[in-house]
This record gives structure tokens, sequence and C-alpha cells, in this order.
């Protein structure tokens, strides 16, 4: 009797268990949806939504099928679970996106078509499952380009633009405003906390497709973005938010793979909200401008942020740091390990605090900063290694490089930076120097090495440095000169403890500014 009584009790507390669980599931099949490509299911997921939220919360369903469906709005405590064979389509029909909702475009907060996915102000919410989401980015990309400017300008949403935004002109978006209108991102959550989005296939972004803004506790784990080229179709972009974590991730996109933001020139300083500890690991990035890229958007700085185990494979770029003045903003607190490059087209690393062209001007809070970046462990082909380029009025500071495997048509240039180090880096160049460095104070460079050297190139050109250690080097046979110096700024070039035995000559150009002392040289 008692076993009886205990296995009927285990049978009813199953039931009851498996019962609460069904009944935290909304079909939206349930709620007036359509799986068969007919009619349009945003009403039906906004009744299951509003259905689950009514009970505190729940996951709202999609069995497989093919959905089509306009925008769907969140509210707390929801999870979207597109399951296996599940297809939700978007519509193509730019009204679905009206009315405007609350937006950032691009750095600048607007108000714009709705987002795809959208919440605002929301918590405990995800986007999970093994399903495909399209946003059929096909007709907004067309209207991204300059030549549609004359049938748009005057188009009833480029009205409605101007006049939910009387405020947002041209200088804060150049180029943009003038074509017409603005194309929504594919999720876009703001100001929400604890967001998730998981396993999901993204494809045909009409413009950045994972877009959290002012949001806290992200993680994006699992998800495959695919976009064919198209214009400023991003991967990931999460922007002004903290606490961020993106991993096993496969991207091939339009534009940059993965982005970290924080608002742009005027309008991002004003907000001021910092991207902070992110990390990103795990993740294989193929088609893209650059793999994983912080700015130029970066006006209320950037820190905190390792990226870890990923590879790229066919991008323009690997890791980019890019901005300009006018910025503003910290960049800081950067540490990028166990990379593997492949066929990158231009660069494998750019700092760039020059991604405009624009005059020297007084240190004020539109000048930028680069600073604090650690980058180790990396290896592959690319065509040019490094280029790190500060400003005249804010260098780059306190840069390293460490454990650097690469062949590479060009290898590092370096201009307006101090406390820059370079341990252990071998990069097999093709054409030039391995080292060009303008306009650098306080250098390291310490057992840096190229197997294939130049005999009519140095493996370090040099021009108006200050306080630069070189040591522990042993260049290989056919560098006929391991250093030059130029310009008439240069002082204290320390060189010391390296084997010169294969080098026809140690230095040559401004050598009165370099001490070179207790070295190896060949036998005259």
């Amino acid at each position: 009797m008692i076993k009886t009584g205990i296995f009927t009790f285990v049978v009813w507390l199953f039931g009851l268990l498996s019962f609460t669980q069904a009944q935290s599931y909304y079909n939206v099949l349930k709620y007036g949806g359509r799986n068969d490509s007919t009619g349009t299911n945003t009403k039906a997921i906004a009744k299951a939504i509003d259905a689950a939220a009514a009970k505190g919360g729940g996951t709202v369903y999609f069995p497989a099928g093919k959905y089509i469906t306009g925008p769907i709005h969140f509210k707390s405590n929801i999870t979207l679970f597109i399951d296996a064979g599940a297809e939700l389509h978007f519509s193509d029909n730019f009204d679905d996106y009206l009315p405007m909702v609350e937006s950032r475009w691009e750095g600048t907060a607007v108000t714009n078509f709705s987002p795809l996915f959208y919440g605002n102000g929301l918590q405990n919410i995800a986007i999970v499952g093994r399903g495909i989401i399209d946003g059929h980015g096909k007709k907004w990309w067309g209207y991204s380009e300059i030549e549609v400017k004359k049938q748009t300008e005057d188009s009833k949403w480029q009205k409605e633009f101007k006049r939910r935004n009387p405020n947002v002109l041209a200088p804060d978006l150049p180029g943009w405003i003038e074509r017409g209108f603005l194309r929504p991102p594919f999720i876009q959550f703001l100001n929400c906390s604890n967001v998730q989005i998981k396993d999901i296939k993204i494809q045909n972004s009409p413009f950045w497709t994972i877009n959290p803004q002012y949001c806290d506790n992200v993680t994006v784990d699992g998800v495959t973005i695919d976009n064919p080229p198209s214009p400023n179709t991003d991967g990931i972009n999460p922007e002004s938010c903290s606490n961020v974590r993106i991993a096993n991730c496969h991207i091939s996109v339009g534009d940059d793979c993965i982005t970290i933001k924080s608002g742009k020139d005027r309008s991002g300083r004003q907000i001021n909200i910092p991207a902070e500890n992110y990390t990103i690991t795990n993740c294989t990035m193929l088609r893209g401008h650059g793999g994983v890229v912080i700015g130029s958007e970066m006006s209320g700085g950037v820190k905190n942020i390792v990226i870890s185990n990923c590879v790229f494979d066919g991008t323009d770029r690997g890791i980019r740091l890019k901005t300009a003045r006018g910025r503003g903003g910290v960049v800081e607190n950067i540490r990028v390990s166990n990379i593997v490059m492949r066929n990158i087209r231009d660069q494998a690393i750019v700092m760039d605090m020059q991604y405009a062209k624009t005059e020297v001007e007084p240190v004020s809070e539109r000048t930028p900063q680069f600073k604090n970046i650690y980058i180790s462990d990396m290896t592959g082909s690319t065509n040019r290694v490094g280029l790190l380029r500060g400003l005249d009025e804010m260098p780059i500071e306190n840069v390293s490089f460490n454990h650097i495997n690469m062949q590479s048509q060009a290898g590092f240039s370096l201009e307006n930076a101090k406390k820059i180090s370079f341990n252990h880096v071998q990069v097999d160049v093709a054409n030039e120097p391995l080292i060009k460095a303008k306009n650098v104070d306080v250098l390291e460079i310490c057992a840096v090495q190229n197997f294939t050297p130049l005999a009519d190139r140095p493996l370090l050109l040099m021009e108006d440095v200050q306080h630069v250690n070189i040591q522990q080097n042993y260049p290989m046979a056919g560098t006929d000169v391991f250093m030059e110096l130029l310009g008439q700024h240069n002082a204290d070039v320390f060189v010391h403890s390296n084997n010169f035995s294969q080098v026809k000559q140690v230095a040559k150009g401004s050598i009165g500014a370099a001490v070179i002392v207790n070295n190896v040289e060949a036998k005259k």
C-alpha cells in the first residue's frame, strides 16, 4: 500500500509539473497565427505575448512552419521560442513599421521606424530556438543609396521622420538624413536587463542585426548571422551596454561582424553611457569589413573588453579601433588573445584615431583617447599586421604586442603613439620593414623577427622617436640593415644585448641619438 501510494504521488507530481510547464507555453497558432505562409501574424503574436504577460510571463512558442509578420514588441518576462523548422519572415512593407518609436541610429538618438524585434524598459526577455528569422532586407537596402535621394526626399516616411525629429540635424547624421529616411535595426532592445538571444539563425537584416542599447546583462550565444553583401548590415552591435557576453557565434555579414559602440559626437556625449565589461569568445567571422570593431561611434567611452579564442577568415580587417576628432570618449582596458586570422584583406590590427580627416585642435571633450590595450597569441596571414595612428594632440598610449606570428605583405606602422612594446613578434614581411615608427615616445622592441628579410630595407625604420629600448633580437641572415633612423628629433635610442652576427650594418641615418653597446656583431 505504501509503495502504491508513493507511485501514485510521483505520477501526480509529474503530471502537475508537466501541466505547469505546458501552461507557461503560448502557442501562436492558438491565438490566430498561421504557419502556412499566408496572412500576417503580427496581431496573433501580440495576443500571445499579452496573454503570457498577463500571467506574469512565459514562452511564446512557434512550432515548425513559415510565419509572415510585422514588428514584434516585447514585454517583460517573455521568451520567444522559435522551434527547429520554424521560420519568421518579416514584411518589407515600410508602413508596417509605423508608428515610429524611440531608437538610436548609428550612435544618434532618434525616433524612427520600429525595429523588427523591439522592447524598451523591460527585463527578462529572450529570443531562443533552432529556427530562422529573416528580415527581407533587400527592399530596405535599396533606400540606403545616394541614387535614390530624389525618389525619397519627399516621401511620406521622410516627412514623418522629420516631423518626429525636429532637433536631429544633418551634423548629427551627415549623409543619411538627406537620403530619405533611416532603416530599422533587426533586433533592438533599449534600457532592458537580462536579455538573451540564443541558437537562432538570423538573415537578411535591413540594417544592424543585433543592436541592444543601454542594456545590462546581455547574452548572445550560439547565434548564426548571415547577411549577403549589403549596406551597413553589421552583425552584433551592443551599444552603451554593460556586462555583455557574446559566445559561440558564426557571423558573415555586409559590414562589421561585431562592433562595440557608445554613441556619436554631441548626442553620444550628452547621453554619456559607456560600453563596459564585454567578453567575446569562441566566435568565427567570415565576410565583413571588420571582425571585432570598437567605434567609430564611441563618444560615451568603451572599457573593459576581452576578446579571445576567435577565428577571422576573409574579413577586411581583424581587430579594429576607429575614431576621430569630435567623437570624444575613452577606449581603454582592451585585451585580445588566442586569435587566428586568415586572408585578412587590409590590416589584422587597426587603431586609427584619424578615421575622418580633421584639423588639429586643442584637447577638449571632443578629443578621443585609446589606451591600455594588450594583444597576444595571434597567428595567420594578412596584408598589413598592424596600423596605429594617433592624433598629434592625443597619442595612442600603452599598447603591447606579444607572441605574434604572421605572414604579411607589410608589418607594423606606428604614428603618434607612446608606451608601445613588442615582445616575441615574428612576422614574415614581403615588402616593408617589420616596424615603422614615427613620432613615438617610449618604445620597447624585444625578440622580434622577420624570416624573409629584404636586402634593401631595414628591419626597423624609425623617425623622431624618443626613449627607445631595443634588446634580445637576433636578425636572420640577409638582413643588410637592422635599424634606420630618420628625422632630427630622435633621442635616447638604446640598442643592447642583441645578436647582430648575421647583420651587415647595425644602424644608419641619424644615429647620433643612438647608444649601441654590448651586442654581438658580425666579424669584420
